[in-house]
């Protein structure tokens, strides 16, 4: 949720800071904060530095004109940074990271923290006792005072051992003035990279604040502790720019020395800029059908009849043995995981449950011999997917992950799994990432089915349908100015429902979750049928209600719901079959949106597009911030 981005090495740091900022500021934040490292002019390795510090409420840009005023101020080639969601304590400066704790030898400690320390309240009064004073709520200002009670002149060892003290879930960059040129990292349930550049290290939350420097990354597994050190070569003084000694080590919170593979980023540089585009989340709108030819790439075999998924090979015998599936996810994820479960039940017959990770984690799940346990992530990062999956895990299940980004703490935790490969996708409202999920599960389940029931021949009809969604994609974002146009009549309304039957259940789900997002609307998806066992209260003269209304076994239903709605006076947007002339009795000119015909598994791939651009058209013309709405972080790395 919150954003870190550190650096030492032998760059000026502070524009390096703020563009790592500025990049991670789609994970959604309050607050930001910057920490720079001086040292004196001809300084040596053993010179103590002066830590200069300044912290805003508000966006990057705020904290930029703040630091650009006093630029001799950060002036430094150690820093470290950091963006804010609040969890402990409200959105004030004195909340807002770096915090900074005193030593007993009266050096400075400054540490910048995602996650949630558990037992803050009990540190803080032991804290307290011991005569630190604190100046916020913050559970980071917490850690960081325990860190310097403790800290023994090794500012490395000091953390392994404060970390030892901390329940909850933590990535942290720390800096001391008395260690001018050492920057010490650690993580436990957060993510947290380090980028090995020339003559530098960069650590961050996201890739997308290294990938401007280097590719070459390593991933910090949880209780891991890394000390990263540059400094002049010759050791005598301290000049910027030149070439410096750089070394590392990584280590457990036990000081016992880890080895660690060195990756390389899959990501570019161009992926993670708008391109021409007014917003990111159009952006990712109109990508989608390249991003469907991009995960499918490779992956169909329409002769053969076959769904060639390499990460699933080695374990297609147990999966087609498997007695049941569980999918479990948040958020949208949850939307592509039960879509799963209708693809799986219907295509792979295996019974199939779709759980709430924060729910199923806390329950007493039933893990039978041959369940197949499947998390659904974008970041791969979902604090509540995360421990659902160990849960599961722990209890015997195969565990499998659908997930984007290569090398994130799911696609490393899972026996097996599939990868999106849809591209970064930076706007806070999911589009293209759910597209790739619906898509894997998709694949998926015929994987799994061709091994079990289904016929060479109907997966290959199901493979050449699946081989044209990303023209038919492409096919229904040109309908962006009409579906403008019918938004515009009703964006004042506050209340809304999306309705579908089947598929399109989890779609209306889908739709609504988009519109609440980023347009700040009150919407509720359900179930058609559900609307007459109570919410049809709510139906008054004029208010929009959304029907998934595309022909299929249940296209006579959803008229009949239709019917209903509209003689109570709600106005029908309707998305349908194109040529359906029987739609437009329901509705007002303009008030349908179109798309192809296709079998009814894969009709979620093409329903979801234009509720994705309802609500980014609603946002719009509500003038709020499309890419960044407010309270929502990209990925929830916190309970």
């Amino acid at each position: 949720m919150c954003g870190i981005v550190a650096y030492v090495g032998n760059k000026q740091v502070t524009s390096l800071l703020i563009e790592g900022l500025k990049r991670l500021e789609y994970r959604g934040y309050d607050s930001a904060g910057i920490a720079v490292m001086r040292t004196p002019e001809g300084a040596t390795m053993e010179t103590p530095g002066e830590i200069t510090m300044c912290r805003s409420v508000g966006r990057v840009s705020v904290l930029q004109s703040r630091v650009e005023k006093e630029p001799e101020k950060y002036q430094g080639s150690l820093g470290i940074a950091h963006t804010r969601w609040a969890t402990h304590g409200k959105v004030t400066e004195a909340n807002a990271h770096p915090h900074i704790g005193k030593t007993k030898d009266g050096h400075t400690i400054t540490l910048v923290h995602n996650g949630t320390i558990e037992n803050y309240a009990t540190l803080r009064t032991y804290l307290e006792k011991r005569g630190h004073t604190f100046y916020g709520e913050s559970d980071t200002e917490v850690l960081t005072k325990l860190i310097a009670e403790l800290y023994d002149g090794n500012l490395e060892r000091t953390v392994q051992k404060t970390l030892q003290e901390i329940t909850g879930a933590y990535a942290i960059a720390v800096i001391c003035d008395r260690e001018p040129h050492t920057l010490v990292a650690a993580r436990k349930g957060s993510p947290l990279i380090i980028g090995i550049a020339e003559h530098a290290y960069i650590v961050a939350s996201d890739q997308s604040a290294i990938v401007s420097h280097t590719t070459q990354v390593i991933h910090l597994d949880d209780y891991q502790v890394a000390r990263l050190c540059a400094g002049p070569s010759d050791r005598k003084k301290t000049v910027v720019g030149e070439p410096w000694s750089v070394d590392f080590r990584t280590t457990t919170l036990e000081n016992e020395e880890v080895t660690q593979e060195i990756q390389e980023l899959e990501l570019d540089l161009q992926e993670i800029e708008l391109a021409g585009y007014e917003h990111y989340m159009l952006k990712e709108i109109m990508q989608q059908p390249d991003s469907i030819r991009t995960c499918l790439n490779g992956r169909i075999d329409k002769r053969e009849g076959r769904v060639v998924l390499g990460g699933l090979t080695n374990l297609a015998k147990e999966l087609v043995r498997a007695r049941k599936f569980i999918l479990t996810a948040q958020g949208t994820a949850y939307h592509a995981a039960l879509i799963g479960e209708y693809l799986l039940e219907e295509l792979a017959k295996i019974p199939c449950e779709c759980e709430y990770a924060s729910e199923f984690r806390y329950r007493n799940p039933i893990i039978e011999d041959g369940t197949v346990v499947l998390a659904v992530s974008q970041s791969g990062e979902t604090s509540d997917t995360l421990e659902a999956l160990r849960e599961a895990k722990d209890r015997g299940a195969t565990a499998l992950g659908v997930v984007n980004v290569v090398g994130s703490t799911m696609s490393r935790e899972t026996d097996a799994g599939v990868y999106l490969r849809v591209g970064p996708e930076i706007g806070v409202a999911s589009t293209k990432a759910f597209i790739g999920q619906v898509t894997v599960l998709t694949m998926i389940a015929l994987f799994v089915g061709r091994r079990r029931f289904l016929s060479k021949d109907l997966v290959s009809r199901y493979l050449d349908e699946l081989d044209q969604v990303p023209e038919f994609v492409a096919q229904i974002v040109k309908q962006t100015d009409a579906i403008k146009a019918c938004v515009e009549q009703v964006v004042d309304r506050d209340n809304w429902l999306f309705l579908g039957r089947g598929y399109n259940y989890p779609v209306a789900l889908e739709g609504a979750l988009k519109l609440k997002e980023i347009s700040y609307i009150h919407a509720e998806g359900m179930p058609a049928a559900e609307m007459k066992h109570g919410p049809i209260a709510l139906i008054d003269e004029g208010m929009p209600v959304v029907f998934l209304a595309t022909q299929g076994s249940q296209y006579d239903k959803v008229i009949s719901n239709i019917e209903e709605v509209k003689a109570r006076g709600g106005r029908i947007i309707a998305v349908a079959t194109e040529g359906d002339t029987n739609i437009e009795r329901y509705t007002d000119d303009g008030f349908v949106f179109w798309v192809p015909s296709i079998s009814e598994p894969l009709q979620p791939l093409l329903t979801t597009v234009p509720l994705q651009l309802l609500a980014y058209h609603a946002a719009q013309l509500r003038g709020l911030d499309v890419d960044k709405p407010r309270n929502l972080a990209k990925s929830v790395t916190v309970e």
